[in-house]
């Protein structure tokens, strides 16, 4: 029992470690685009925050199973180069029950796993499409700054003077780019607009005055003109779209079930979201061989290695999801990955014992 709590503490203590210093990079190299692109007048500083916020779940299910396999890596070498394997081993506990006592952690974070690619990532990335798809349609005037041209999504929009609370407008410059080929684009160009207010409305209005309206299609040297006196303009919100527009990453697990059948592509997203996270149990059973060091190699000798025999583990799983969304493999293929990775980690722990019996027979076969 004090073995146990023992390895528990010094696993969680340096998987959370671990899994932290990774979100942090990978966290910050996303923040730093966000920036980027708020920079360029394309999304509202407002929204950095939460946005990183919903995509936070999504990373922790690619994050976690590496953190938790550094981390047992790490401890694993730690009491072989400290001798304490060696103790343990002269005491009646070999490495197999040593990574036994580990097996209720695995299944903890096991159940974690689950719960975040099946459910949470899943909230997150719906969270996250409604929050850019509102920008994408309120960001054009929302973020509208003087003598500046702002592009969001099929709209790019220029101001010559902005009033300080944001709703009057001089000089207008707008371009709508056509969502379907063959259908025209539209720009308007207005002396002054004047942005309407509605709480109940969920669309940007704005009423443009004294200008004209051109409307061509690009690459025809026809084209129409109108001049008004007074033009509103609206810009429907497409928060509400169908579930056809849907991100796969978004749906929820029941909607996955629902239309699974003979659609290869939503069948990968529901295996790998059933499958993935057995990647905890096999990160217990390669770290435990991997990690074998003598005390003059240093805990750090297999540490490379072996993280990226662990990652070629998701990368087939992620390839599998790949190739099943083009209806090259079937759902067995999620599987026959795990089974064949536990095949590896078996052999791995059995090199002491298997080793000696090969090179016998790799000897009298020469003979």
């Amino acid at each position: 029992m004090i073995i146990t709590r023992y390895l528990v503490k010094q696993v969680v203590t340096t998987s959370t470690v671990v899994v932290a210093l990774l979100t942090l990079i990978m966290m910050g190299g996303r923040l730093i685009k966000y920036f980027g692109v708020a920079a360029q007048g394309r999304l509202d500083v407002g929204i950095l925050f939460s946005i990183m916020g919903y995509r936070l779940p999504e990373f922790l299910t690619l994050i976690l199973p590496l953190g938790f396999f550094i981390g047992l890596m790490l401890v694993f070498g730690r009491l072989y180069v400290d001798h304490e394997m060696a103790v343990l081993n002269g005491s009646g506990i070999s490495r197999a029950q040593l990574a036994g006592k580990l097996i209720p952690l695995t299944l903890v974070i096991l159940i974690v796993q689950a719960v975040l690619m099946m459910f949470v990532s899943p909230w997150g990335n719906y969270k996250f499409d409604q929050l850019t798809t509102a920008q994408a349609v309120r960001s054009g005037f929302d973020l509208v700054r003087p003598k500046e041209f702002i592009s969001s999504g099929p709209y790019t929009i220029y101001a010559g003077d902005l009033s300080e609370d944001r709703r009057s407008l001089k000089d207008i410059f707008f371009y709508q780019k056509a969502k379907q080929a063959g259908k025209p684009d539209v720009i308007i160009v207005a002396q002054e607009a004047h942005r309407v207010v509605s709480e109940n409305d969920h669309a940007n209005v704005v009423d443009l005055y004294k200008g004209r309206r051109y409307s061509f299609i690009p690459g025809q040297p026809k084209y129409l003109q109108a001049e008004f006196e007074t033009y509103r303009l609206r810009l429907e919100s497409s928060d509400q779209q169908d579930m056809a527009a849907q991100r796969l990453e978004s749906m929820t697990m029941l909607q996955l079930w629902q239309k699974h059948d003979h659609n290869p592509v939503i069948s990968s997203e529901l295996g790998w979201r059933i499958f993935g996270p057995f990647v905890i149990v096999l990160a217990l059973l390669l770290a435990s061989p991997l990690s074998e060091v003598s005390p003059r190699q240093g805990r750090y000798y297999r540490l490379f290695p072996a993280v990226m025999i662990f990652a070629s583990l998701i990368v087939a799983m992620m390839a599998v999801k790949t190739r099943m969304s083009k209806g090259e493999l079937g759902l067995w293929a999620y599987p026959a990955i795990l089974i064949g990775y536990s095949i590896v980690a078996w052999f791995l722990s059995r090199k002491q014992d298997l080793a000696p019996k090969i090179k016998q027979r790799l000897t009298k076969g020469k003979a």
